[in-house]
């Protein structure tokens, strides 16, 4: 099967392209590079059956001919993390409208099924808990992290008139907080800033008093789950991926401090305003599909761990990358 996967250059569509090109798929990678790496690119094109081409999926295009005939489309295509919310906030907006509107043409075009990353932020500071795919949610419209929400929450939108006027078939997944190898060694989410800090023994930086609930769910998992929708659920639904685990922040640094076996200090610093108290996915829908979370939190940092400490540390050889030009969007 030819599949096509916007974002392959990013943490979880690496991790996605290599569980396709394992399972026997061709695998068609789109990426422009906003926030992807070139070196996930690099170890995918080790692969015969995997296809690369560098675009920004904001401006209409045309698949060339040898990318035609795909018969799935996984659309993770999207700058994400809580540092990008104001320098990338436009790329945000723009990518969930446009290039989402873009690529759902080519699956129209190609009738070929479509799957779509939302992201748990849709329900923004949830007043329920676990948040079910029926819960419309609590976001400010107009708050710092609006152009990621509402992005996803617009694109959200947009699947759902394409699969009722032009029938397309298109399910939609929100993706809880995830981690595991390949996540970027720059990345701010919890789990990678806190591993990076207690590795280089830093204090690790606590937000608030630490209380905030989060999940936290390993890649291969994740994964797992979205090919699972892909190939099983009905068309036109949202699913929940994630954990459904809850552990509080401070409770987390704990267990990554006995992990590394760290010399690091807890540090308080004061707690964004944004920053949501809890997360957590109401999976029943995922489990009617035969779906649950499998690697335990402890067994996923510890391969999480083992990919952040860098070549050089490893005694290994530095690969440079190849300088790339910026695209429209990053200029």
């Amino acid at each position: 099967m030819k599949i096509l996967v916007t974002g392959a250059a990013g943490f979880i569509g690496f991790n996605l392209c290599r569980k396709l090109l394992s399972l026997g798929h061709t695998v068609v990678g789109l990426d422009n590079f906003i926030t992807g790496n070139w070196e996930n690119i690099n170890l995918l094109c080790e692969s015969p059956n995997f296809i690369f081409h560098e675009k920004d999926i904001n401006f209409p295009f045309s698949l060339p001919k040898k990318f035609l005939a795909v018969e799935q489309i996984y659309h993770l295509a999207c700058p994400t993390g809580v540092d990008n919310l104001v320098p990338l906030a436009e790329e945000m907006l723009i990518t969930c409208a446009l290039g989402t509107k873009n690529i759902l043409d080519i699956a129209r075009t190609n009738g070929a099924k479509f799957l779509f990353t939302s992201s748990s932020e849709v329900y923004g500071n949830p007043k329920i808990s676990p948040q079910k795919e029926i819960y419309t949610g609590n976001v400010d419209i107009m708050g710092v992290r609006s152009p990621y929400e509402e992005g996803k929450r617009f694109a959200e939108s947009l699947i759902a008139m394409y699969t009722r006027k032009y029938k397309i078939k298109a399910s939609i997944v929100r993706v809880f907080n995830t981690y595991g190898p390949y996540i970027s060694p720059t990345d701010s989410r919890v789990i990678p800033k806190f591993l990076r800090q207690a590795l280089k023994n830093k204090p690790i930086t606590i937000h608030g008093n630490g209380s905030q609930k989060r999940t936290h769910c390993y890649v291969d998992d994740l994964v797992e789950g979205l090919i699972l929708v892909m190939e099983k659920d009905s068309v036109g639904r949202v699913v929940n991926l994630g954990s459904d685990s809850e552990i509080s922040v401070i409770e987390l640094a704990q267990v990554i401090l006995k992990l590394t076996k760290s010399q690091s200090k807890l540090k308080f610093v004061p707690r964004p305003k944004h920053d949501h108290q809890m997360r957590l996915p109401d999976l029943t829908r995922a489990r009617k599909l035969g779906w649950r979370p499998k690697i335990p939190l402890e067994a996923g940092l510890k391969e999480t761990s083992e990919s952040l400490i860098s070549p050089k540390e490893k005694g290994g050889r530095i690969i440079w990358l190849p300088y790339r030009q910026l695209s429209p969007y990053q200029a």
